[in-house]
């Protein structure tokens, strides 16, 4: 008599999940400490960005291996551009840059460009600030530029670096006005914001984050925001001023507008699942509400891109920063 063969019934829900394990099981991530390049100096508003990231990471237990921050700051940022460059295939290494991947290799015929890296996301847009000293008694934008046009090349702008964001929205001011500044070059913008409580300069246009703490001191007067809208953030900062409180520059009659874009990127030659695990990672990241709350601290515009869309955007930012410097005379001539 021959025997009935029985089939028992698969159970999809645990093909599906075992599945899903294996391919789990296969994702990649680092398996070594990841190094995060700041291609500026400690106590910038990049450096203050990738250390609270990082804290945030660590807080969240969102990946295995630590993340280790890297300040190569040398030739205004070249160092680590070059380093990222240079790692071709590496995804233990990142950098938090800036807009400095167009205004850095414009400006002195470095050879590199944003195309060298692998974008993972962009995470925000800052914003820029006049600022002043408040024992100056400016209240106004066009207060200090009267008395900066009064007495021309006499009055001190400070700023991170040459031919960069700063020394550009300086020289977009005096296009704009007239006047006529002594720009001075820091190292970054936590320098500038010391050396203007020290009054050794007249101004600065740091980035909300870089002066924060002085305002919130009364050591520093902000004059008016560098961008089209004011910031939204209405808790109260000082005793008196929220962000939203600040004034746009051009409601106050200075025509002049620019806001840098904060993205994470690799080094060229990685992987795509390598290149998926941060954006996934930073995807988590910006969902904590500790970013939230650094967003909100330090005034900075929440924008998340990834993908097509990100290079798009970086695309068409290049072209603008590339006819602002042009302007400025700020390109190296080949």
């Amino acid at each position: 008599m021959q025997k009935k063969l029985t089939v028992q019934p698969i159970k999809i829900g645990f093909v599906l999940a075992t599945l899903c394990s294996a391919l789990s099981a296969h994702a990649w991530e680092p398996t070594k400490p990841v190094e995060m390049v700041v291609p500026f100096s400690a106590g910038g508003a990049s450096d203050q960005m990738a250390r609270s990231i990082q804290g945030i990471i660590t807080k969240h237990n969102l990946m295995k291996q630590p993340f280790i921050v890297s300040n190569k700051s040398g030739a205004s940022g070249a160092e680590g551009l070059l380093d990222l460059k240079a790692s071709q295939g590496n995804p233990n290494k990142i950098i938090v840059a800036s807009s400095s991947i167009y205004t850095t290799p414009l400006a002195t015929g470095l050879p590199f460009n944003w195309r060298d890296l692998t974008p993972i996301a962009m995470i925000a847009q800052d914003a820029f600030v006049l600022w002043t000293n408040t024992e100056a008694g400016y209240k106004k934008p066009l207060d200090y530029i009267a008395a900066a046009k009064a007495k021309p090349e006499t009055f001190k702008m400070g700023g991170t670096s040459s031919k960069r964001e700063d020394h550009m929205i300086t020289m977009m001011i005096e296009k704009a006005t007239g006047a006529k500044f002594l720009y001075i070059p820091y190292k970054g913008g936590g320098e500038a914001a010391t050396q203007l409580s020290g009054k050794h300069i007249d101004s600065d246009t740091n980035n909300p984050s870089e002066s924060v703490s002085q305002w919130r001191a009364g050591q520093h007067q902000a004059l008016c925001v560098f961008q089209d809208k004011r910031i939204g953030y209405t808790a109260k900062i000082t005793d008196t001023m929220a962000w939203s409180d600040i004034p746009t520059c051009k409601e106050s009659g200075l025509n002049v507008s620019y806001q840098m874009l904060r993205i994470f990127m690799m080094p060229g030659g990685v992987k795509p699942d390598e290149q998926k695990f941060y954006v996934d990672l930073f995807k988590k990241v910006v969902e904590t509400p500790e970013w939230k709350v650094y967003l909100e601290k330090n005034a900075l515009q929440p924008e998340f891109l990834t993908g097509a869309p990100l290079e798009a955007f970086l695309s068409k930012d290049e072209q603008s920063h590339r006819e602002i410097m042009k302007a400025a005379g700020f390109v190296v001539t080949k």
